[in-house]
């Protein structure tokens, strides 16, 4: 008998739908006709131990006990996963042969590697155990997937990699939650200071933000433009370079602070010849950007619609496994394997047929185009989220499943667009000895960009943009060439600070960490690794610390509370920036490429952790709010307020009953 395990029902019924039939579906499984076996987890079956089951003292927070260190780790069933869990124990003792059938990535490979170590397996099954790796899950995918299984031995570095990453957040969200609340409760405060490797450093990034906006002054800073003409009076606009000479005048940005200055400059170069020193004419293209990943497809959703990452990702969920009309959502990559080019005709006609508004966009697709998206060596476990070949009108999803189709589908139809053309005009002026220079782009074929223009919202031009840079077309102009300034306008604007952080700004923070760390190392780590947290994990983290109240929405802002302006804070800076974390993917990333082994993650991290708890116990945190302290306040304390509520009114709704009884 092969048994197969889905990491879910939804998964476990694509693959038994392309499996022999007649079928019968029991309790936990699907037997089929040849008495194979489809049966599947329910997400983690199995999660880490708590603390007291290492130790009963453990249970009571105490800091004389920290850190605590498993020397064996133990893992517990999970409640709600018990039934199942003894469905797989049974099937796996008659089983013969086994199919690891758990999402793309590494959750998904730990997930199903955990319960087979759990129950036992080992010898020549655990050895022989073959790796199904489904990405999509209509019914000509799933064959083509059980056609290519691969040695569920090969994912052994990837499985290795995701279990030391859980222990390795264990020990340090338990001990540094721990070791900070206590801390907290000495001044006075009782709710709970949760302390992450991922989630930490993305607060201290919105804390830092706030305490920008809030503590920057704008300053007033000057620019000139000055009006040129050719001899045949046609117009354009130049923008003044300072010279270095303008330096003691400037700021660290190069803007001009002094405005005595720039009027001297605009009363100079007004009616004065203007000579053409450079002349810079470049053909460029530009290719379509690469098919959706999570991340990348977040952001674009909550820079369009306003929708937040968890919503992305929950309308994701339903698109794939209930409607079955996008591949894997939780994938981090942005390519496709050169195999998949054999489905593109079909998948465009899925498109074409599901979404009128797209048919037309199809019929003008060329498939035979292969774009920068086809790249084996950047496929790994999953690739791309691309629509399926499967046909349904949009009409039978919700709004916004039928937004995100829509931009997944029009981001794979512009795969088989040709570039975008444009030639881009630099020219450099000479005007009473100041430079300045004029740019301008201009459109030679549209290319991909069509796609993209129809409900494309005009964009505001902003105040802070250059007009001499705005320009779409400049005259026809020779080097040496004599123009004349006609005028010159005196522009004075103000500085602003970085604006406050929403879903799509925060989840491109995230992805794009290295921007915000200083230490070159570090940032070439983050460069080159997934940035903060992964394509499956963001949406969740940043729900996480809302539902924590460390952060907070206003409108489509979002902004740190003082709860969780506080904790950042206490925290030493190393654990309120991103440069942990980066060492930690690197690390991990080794894991996986049988670079680095698991003790050698562990050791330095177990040691580190130890000095992170002792500068912990020296420290009292200041500025937590006393009215989040009823909030926070768990456990039995809570559970007993809430009940002790409820008693009461039920005793004041009955007593209301009997006095309405006694009137009537």
């Amino acid at each position: 008998m092969i048994l197969y395990i889905a990491e879910k029902p939804a998964l476990a019924r694509a693959i038994a739908a392309v499996l022999p039939k007649p079928q019968y579906k029991d309790n936990g499984f699907i037997r089929l006709a040849n008495g194979d076996v489809v049966s599947w987890c329910i997400g983690h079956l199995l999660q880490q131990a708590e603390p007291e089951d290492y130790n009963p003292d453990y249970k009571r927070w105490q800091t004389t006990h920290l850190p605590i260190v498993p020397q064996k780790w133990v893992l517990k069933v999970r409640k709600s996963a018990e039934q199942q869990l003894n469905v797989l124990k049974k099937l796996l003792k008659q089983a013969d042969s086994l199919v690891h059938a758990g999402d793309p990535d590494r959750e998904g490979q730990l997930l199903v590697d955990e319960v087979l170590s759990y129950c036992g397996v080992n010898g020549a099954k655990l050895a022989n155990t073959q790796r199904l790796l489904i990405s999509d899950l209509n019914p000509p995918a799933v064959k083509r997937a059980l056609s290519q299984l691969k040695p569920n031995k090969d994912f052994v570095p990837l499985s290795t990699s995701a279990l030391a990453r859980s222990r390795a957040d264990w020990l340090y969200g338990l001990n540094m939650t721990r070791a900070y609340t206590l801390q907290g409760q000495k001044a006075g405060y009782q709710g709970v200071l949760s302390v992450g490797r991922v989630q930490t450093p993305l607060l201290g990034l919105v804390v830092r933000r706030d305490l920008e906006i809030a503590n920057f002054v704008a300053k007033p800073f000057y620019q000139v433009v000055a009006e040129v003409e050719t001899a045949d009076k046609q117009r354009f606009s130049a923008l003044w370079q300072p010279s270095a000479a303008c330096a003691p005048w400037q700021d660290e940005e190069g803007r001009v602070l002094l405005k005595a200055l720039a009027e001297k400059v605009q009363q100079k170069i007004t009616g004065q010849p203007a000579a053409v020193s450079k002349l810079q004419h470049k053909d460029g293209k530009q290719a379509a950007p690469l098919p959706y990943n999570l991340s990348a497809l977040q952001i674009d959703a909550g820079k369009r619609y306003g929708m937040t990452a968890q919503q992305v990702l929950d309308s994701c969920q339903q698109l794939y496994e209930r409607h079955k009309l996008i591949t894997y959502p939780r994938s981090d990559s942005r390519h496709l394997p050169r195999e998949q080019l054999k489905q593109a005709v079909e998948v465009c006609g899925a498109i074409a047929a599901n979404d009128p508004d797209l048919a037309g966009a199809v019929q003008e697709a060329n498939t035979k185009l292969i774009s920068k998206a086809w790249n084996d060596s950047k496929v790994e476990a999953h690739h791309a989220i691309i629509p399926t070949g499967k046909r349904q009108p949009l009409s039978r999803l919700n709004v916004a499943e039928q937004r995100l189709y829509q931009l997944i589908a029009r981001q794979y139809l512009a795969q088989f667009y040709p570039p975008f053309c444009y030639s881009d005009t630099l020219v450099e002026l000479t005007i009473a000895g100041g430079n300045f220079i004029a740019k301008a782009r201009t459109e030679q074929a549209a290319g991909w960009k069509q796609l993209f223009r129809r409900d494309a919202e005009p964009t505001p031009l902003d105040e802070q943009t250059d007009p001499a840079m705005q320009q779409t077309a400049l005259p026809a102009l020779k080097h040496g060439q004599q123009l004349l300034c006609t005028a010159a306008q005196l522009l004075e604007k103000q500085t602003r600070p970085a604006p406050a952080f929403t879903d799509a700004s925060l989840l491109a923070a995230m992805t794009g960490i290295s921007r915000y760390v200083k230490d070159e190392a570090v940032r070439k780590i983050l460069r080159d690794t997934d940035g903060l947290g992964t394509d499956a994990t963001r949406a969740g983290i940043i729900e996480l610390l809302f539902k924590r109240g460390f952060l907070q929405r206003r409108g489509k802002l979002i902004n740190a509370t003082d709860t969780g302006k506080a904790l950042i804070a206490a925290l030493p800076e190393q654990a309120s920036l991103p440069d942990m974390t980066a060492r930690w993917e690197a690390a991990l990333n080794a894991i996986c490429q049988r670079e680095q082994s698991y003790r050698a993650f562990m050791q330095p991290l177990i040691t580190e952790l130890s000095q992170l708890v002792q500068q912990a116990a020296n420290v009292t945190p200041t500025g937590l709010p006393v009215q989040n302290a009823r909030r926070w306040r768990g456990g039995k304390a809570a559970a007993k307020a809430k009940s002790g509520t409820a008693r009461r009114k039920a005793a004041n709704r009955t007593a209301v009953n009997r006095t309405t009884a006694k009137r009537n």
